[in-house]
């Protein structure tokens, strides 16, 4: 494509995605007078997985202005808690216990929340396209992007833009064409998950709460969600998922059969949707910034969805890339150098929570989570991490590093 013979569809920032990341990048680009046209190939609102946000969310949505929205149409959680399969006992882990100032959370139905956020978008003033998919991004002119576009209907076109977002999610839209995505080595797994009505909720305040419900094969989690629906899932070994010899509804069921604890809660629950299955959740791309373009939230990395910071470190990639990319805008040079810094530290809350995911499932860890002992306030370390608290030098203080030091002390002693 030559700029000799303009595109007439010019922006100054395209973004790939509508889901939580896009639409955040979009409505901060847009406050700041930014021409921005956003690409979703889905029409929303539409079902997808990840209900549960954390307390570090609650800023950014106060931020955007849609806090009080957000929190007609979800349901209020205080915090997580753990259980190991064969006991009724179960662990709570309070977000209060960590931080005064954001003492709760919202679980919510993707489907209503990600329209929220993308009709604020446009509300904003960024142009939402749905229904329309990106099919190529072309780098080769030194001044410009140049987007190529199909709608449901057929009709493809071109765009030109300044810089471009992917925030494509698990599609991995350019991380896929640039072969810079790489899977997890040490870290793969599989979850199957469905939504369902009459799940027992724990009692009083704690009935928003995760549950997490550890098993043979990995975990379950049980959501609540408005309308007494309950997300319900299991992460488990790919092995384990590929013993399946049924539908994936009677394998999830007859998978939570095994477990006593998750058998009781759902004892009078009925699916109301269609049972999904997602595998090999744990990715990351090689590169998250270049010449005119940045990867967010999913379209860069997925960690195993047990801290729930999906749609947390989605929304904070995309507002901490918005404030990077407006630099670069005006200043190529200083931008670069923004784009850089906010890499290092999307990587460094990543680093956070790794350690926790590849430990997750270990004896000695199940131990630590469900044991009363709190030395150097480990418990206060821990949920602060819970409630998304990564982007510090030392998050949690010293109670992360002596959690660690326990971790592996036990691990050792066990064997």
């Amino acid at each position: 494509m030559s700029l000799e013979n303009p595109i007439q569809n010019k922006s100054d920032v395209i973004i790939i995605g509508g889901g939580p990341a896009g639409s955040t990048m979009a409505s901060r680009l847009a406050e700041q007078g930014l021409d921005i046209v956003l690409f979703d190939k889905d029409h929303h609102p539409r079902f997808h997985i990840g209900e549960s946000l954390l307390p570090r969310n609650l800023p950014i949505l106060a931020k955007l202005g849609i806090l009080e929205a957000v929190e007609k149409m979800a349901v209020k959680k205080l915090g997580a808690d753990l259980a190991l399969p064969d006991k009724t006992y179960y662990r709570k882990f309070e977000f209060s216990e960590a931080d005064k100032n954001h003492p709760h959370a919202f679980q919510v139905k993707r489907a209503e929340f990600d329209h929220l956020l993308l009709n604020t978008a446009r509300d904003k003033g960024a142009t939402i396209h749905e229904g329309v998919k990106v099919t190529n991004v072309s780098f080769d002119q030194p001044e410009a992007v140049v987007v190529s576009t199909i709608d449901s209907e057929g009709n493809e076109q071109e765009w030109q833009t300044r810089f471009v977002v992917d925030a494509s999610g698990r599609d991995t839209f350019l991380a896929g064409r640039m072969k810079t995505k790489e899977r997890d080595p040490q870290h793969n797994s599989a979850a199957v998950f469905s939504h369902f009505e009459g799940v027992d909720r724990r009692p009083g305040p704690d009935a928003g709460n995760t549950s997490v419900t550890w098993f043979k094969h990995g975990w379950f989690w049980t959501i609540p969600l408005s309308g007494n629906v309950d997300s319900v899932g299991v992460v488990c070994d790919p092995e384990f998922l590929r013993t399946r010899k049924t539908s994936l509804d009677e394998f999830l069921l007859s998978t939570i059969e095994t477990c006593p604890q998750m058998k009781q809660r759902m004892a009078q629950a009925k699916s109301i949707s269609e049972t999904q299955a997602a595998g090999n959740f744990s990715y990351k791309s090689t590169k998250m910034h270049g010449d005119r373009f940045l990867l967010i939230g999913d379209a860069y990395a997925f960690l195993d969805p047990m801290f729930s910071t999906g749609v947390y470190l989605a929304m904070e990639s995309a507002m901490q890339g918005a404030d990077a990319i407006q630099t670069f805008l005006g200043d190529e040079n200083e931008g670069a150098l923004c784009l850089d810094t906010h890499a290092k530290k999307m990587e460094r809350g990543l680093s956070h929570l790794t350690w926790f995911i590849y430990k997750f499932n270990t004896p000695a860890m199940q131990t630590l989570f469900m044991s009363k002992l709190n030395p150097f306030n480990m418990r206060r370390s821990v949920i602060s991490l819970l409630a998304g608290d990564i982007f510090g030098r030392m998050p949690g203080g010293v109670g992360a590093p002596a959690f660690k030091l326990a971790h592996r002390f036990l691990s050792i002693f066990r064997c």
